[in-house]
């Protein structure tokens, strides 16, 4: 049996059990209470009972958890009043990643791993336009054709756009105004440097999923200071990874301990302005994902920002203080208060007000996955450094990563955009190639796809070039029907192909 995880202190310790580590948590309070420090505490602790940790790190602050910390002030006061004598500071094994690739490894998915509903989310994109968007995808798919980049979507959106009316039979009409606005996104996303993420190599899953040569651990780190500046970004590219390790990872029922868990940091963002089918397929994947070894805890400020659906998923709950300044803030203090099983001995709802920081109401579920009486607690302190590194201990580490080297060159290797471009150059060439519905095809459309030149090789059609692609691709033949999953993903994505 692993030993449990010890968080804070009432009157006696608070233990976080592994076993039930996997029913997800939700970790809130106001701005400066303590939240990220919690994280801290709680990561760390998994990582020394071997269970990987995923987190973004909204304010660098996290970074210090590779570091060991040093006493000071307020941490030997807290040692104190704690009782901890044999207290000793250590580091985590640390990865970073970033999507920019400035502050850690790159992280980068294909288009089509995205899938188009999450696309469509980051895009902002409506009905109509989602369903354009879908059609899109469903056509590169049953061509065999890979959209593994922004040029490949650009230059496939632009062939159907116009190609509209010979696609219309098989898969609806095409709207060229939703194309319009499809593209509008996708340069809107390109401006703000999202390109950057998609592309290959492609993040494998299982590089998040390590442990060291002393069995703790990995402590996966996304800085995400100037990816949380594009918030839509920042938070499909967290639902992708949430709904690709459900797909990539098996079923493994009951365990121990956790498989890696998951700490979504500003989770409102997750759910700001999320679309209906959308919200209702991630709380299947909340709901079902413990069957795979995965915890997920949300990190917010007020515990209003999940669903109610979601909330009713996260069993272990930390509450550091709110304030009640407005009547919406009362709300939300009543709300908080509501969520945990009494404790006769405690007025909850005003101890919410009165908590100081790194002071939080604690409730962990118990063997029986039964909610604890909730308990006014200190929060333990952290092994490691709390606060950011310097930028060159960031180095250090990174240049000494087991991913060092795996994904820092970006590959371009052949898809739409290719196989577009060479059928360009057989258009240019002056022989009549055969366009979706058969009729002879002519030039301008290809002029208009970003960069698109002369160039290729002779004798191979359109199809003939998808063909050779699917082939080379994903092993199959053209007509192969791509199958996607939860969130419109690719099944297995995240996977080596």
């Amino acid at each position: 049996m692993t030993e449990p995880l010890l968080i804070a202190r009432s009157n006696t310790p608070l233990y976080l059990l592994p076993q039930m580590a996997n029913r997800h948590g939700l970790v809130a309070g106001a701005t400066g209470t303590g939240k990220t420090v919690t994280l801290q505490v709680m990561a760390e602790a998994f990582s020394r009972i071997g269970v990987p940790v995923f987190a973004a790190d909204i304010k660098g602050d996290l970074s210090g958890i590779g570091e060991p910390g040093t006493e000071n002030s307020k941490i030997r006061e807290r040692l104190q009043k704690l009782k901890l004598d044999d207290f000793a500071f250590s580091a985590c094994p640390v990865t970073f990643w970033d999507v920019f690739g400035e502050q850690g490894h790159p992280v980068r998915a294909t288009i089509s791993e995205m899938g188009p509903l999450l696309l469509g989310r980051l895009l902002n994109l409506n009905d109509t336009q989602e369903g354009v968007l879908a059609l899109v995808f469903k056509i590169a798919d049953d061509n065999g054709l890979l959209l593994l980049d922004m040029k490949d979507l650009q230059a496939m959106l632009q062939y159907v756009g116009d190609h509209g009316r010979e696609f219309q039979t098989q898969y609806g009409n095409i709207s060229a105004a939703s194309i319009g606005a499809i593209q509008r996104g996708l340069l809107t996303i390109e401006q703000q440097g999202g390109a950057k993420f998609f592309g290959e190599p492609a993040l494998n899953l299982d590089d998040c999923i390590q442990t060291d040569s002393n069995g703790h651990g990995v402590v996966n780190i996304l800085a995400a200071d100037k990816l949380y500046q594009t918030p839509k970004l920042y938070a499909t590219l967290l639902l992708w990874l949430l709904t690709s390790l459900f797909e990539h990872l098996p079923e493994v029922g009951d365990c121990e301990k956790p498989k890696l868990v998951f700490f979504f940091d500003e989770a409102h963002l997750l759910f700001s302005d999320l679309p209906k089918v959308i919200e209702e397929k991630v709380v299947q994947v909340v709901r079902l994902i413990r069957s795979k070894g995965v915890g997920v805890y949300f990190v917010t400020q007020n515990p209003l920002d999940a669903p109610e659906a979601v909330l009713g998923q996260l069993g272990n709950r930390i509450q550091h203080a709110l304030r009640a300044f407005t009547p919406g803030d009362r709300k939300a203090v009543r709300a908080a208060a509501d969520t945990f099983r009494t404790n006769p001995k405690l007025d909850v709802q005003k101890a919410i007000t009165e908590l100081a920081v790194g002071e939080a109401l604690v409730s962990f579920l118990d063997d029986q996955g039964t909610p604890g009486i909730v308990e006014r607690a200190l929060v333990y302190p952290p092994h490691g450094q709390i606060g950011p590194i310097t930028p060159e201990q960031r180095q250090r580490s990174m240049q000494g990563s087991t991913v060092a080297g795996v994904y820092e060159n970006a590959v371009d290797r052949e898809s739409a955009y290719e196989i577009l471009k060479t059928r360009a150059g057989q258009s240019l060439s002056g022989t009549p190639q055969p366009g979706p519905s058969g009729g002879a095809e002519t030039a301008p459309w290809y002029e208009k796809l970003p960069g698109l030149g002369a160039g290729g090789h002779r004798g191979d059609s359109l199809v003939e070039a998808m063909a050779k692609s699917a082939a080379r691709t994903i092993g199959s033949s053209v007509g192969r029907q791509i199958v996607r999953g939860v969130l419109g993903s690719l099944l297995g994505g995240g996977k080596k192909r």
